[in-house]
């Protein structure tokens, strides 16, 4: 089962593990070939890039790995908002804008052919593997992607959400369990009753599908990985685990707010993007808690905060950042990508033994 299953057939690496595909500069060339050099799957965050710096990475990645890779895309979400629901968020946020000597307000911007070219990429580069987060993709998309031998993956927070992207022809699905950090990938109901756990999720799930199974929320270490095996994952996808690791892109900051955190100190948070996510209460979450219901949807709240975020690393205000994280932080390391990965097989290896 550790050896040898479909999914390292289908994605031709040598161990089930697979880095999350985090947005935001988390995920650099070098973490993504470390991992897939290490016998994993590196996954590039692209769901913020532009084309041109997608492409300029992916071909960092190919410099550095002769091993299979993939990179992770937003299926997009187009809201609209009125100005004075953009004037009200932006008041709302100008208490810290002023506090980080921002003088001036935000517009929300949002590309709207920014997937449509990202996956032009992916084509061009021929990417080994795609992964989409917060949807499924056109058929369409889905077709030209599998014409040139992607391995297409999806991903679902609700046994749902699996099957519509077994129907639709993913490969293979991320099964995310309400533990993870960051964004979850729900797409169809509520956020609120897609909160399920990873050990509720991962069987009922593979009950349901025939595809290759991903399990993903909270898994760190070799005992996550053997558990999800056990409950019928073929693998697993793990993101807050290589955060902290030294090839991450992840500010100091932030690196240091998981490694020294505890299990009880995770939220769930609109505040910074207007879309629910796992990160380590801070001062603007809290400040923010009692005015969610006025924030921008994703991704505009998101645009309007980002200078928040990038200033607030720049002047080592990790109060004022978003530190997300998964609810295992205590179980997270600080060594290389490579390191954390070899330390899973053998933790595996000697729980099967």
């Amino acid at each position: 089962m550790w050896n040898y299953n479909r999914l390292l057939e289908l994605l031709n690496i040598h161990h089930p593990i697979i880095q999350a595909g985090m947005a935001g500069g988390v995920t650099t060339p070098e973490l993504v070939a470390a991992v897939s050099n290490a016998g994993g799957l590196g996954t590039l965050g692209a769901g913020y890039m532009t084309p041109e710096t997608m492409k300029e990475s992916i071909q960092e990645i190919k410099d550095l790995t002769q091993s299979p890779f993939g990179v992770n895309v937003f299926v997009p979400e187009n809201p609209h908002a009125t100005e004075k629901e953009i004037e009200e968020a932006n008041r709302l946020l100008e208490p810290f804008r002023n506090e980080l000597g921002i003088k001036d307000e935000a517009k929300p911007q949002v590309d709207e052919s920014l997937f449509e070219n990202q996956i032009n990429v992916i084509i061009e580069e021929q990417v080994p593997v795609c992964s989409f987060t917060f949807g499924i993709p056109p058929k369409g998309i889905i077709r030209d992607l599998k014409n040139e031998g992607i391995v297409l993956m999806g991903t679902a927070t609700t046994v749902e959400e699996a099957i519509l992207n077994e129907q639709y022809g993913m490969d293979t699905v991320v099964a995310q369990g309400s533990e993870a950090g960051g964004h979850r990938g729900t797409f169809s109901g509520s956020y609120n009753q897609s909160m399920i756990g990873t050990m509720s999720l991962i069987p009922q799930v593979a009950d349901q599908v025939k595809i290759p199974v991903i399990a993903a929320g909270g898994i760190m270490d070799g005992r996550g990985v053997r558990a999800s095996l056990v409950l019928g994952a073929d693998g697993v996808q793990l993101g807050t685990a290589f955060v902290t690791c030294k090839e991450s892109g992840a500010k100091p900051q932030h690196k240091e707010s998981i490694l020294h955190t505890s299990e009880t100190e995770t939220v769930i948070t609109r505040s910074f993007s207007g879309k629910p996510a796992r990160g380590i209460k801070n001062t603007f979450i809290k400040e923010m808690e009692a005015h969610e219901r006025e924030l921008l949807d994703y991704p505009l709240q998101n645009s309007l905060t980002k200078g928040i975020r990038k200033e607030a690393a720049k002047q080592n205000r990790p109060e004022l950042m978003s530190l997300w994280s998964g609810q295992s932080p205590r179980l997270s390391q600080s060594g290389s990508a490579a390191e954390i990965v070899k330390s899973i097989v053998a933790h595996v290896r000697e729980i099967k033994s």
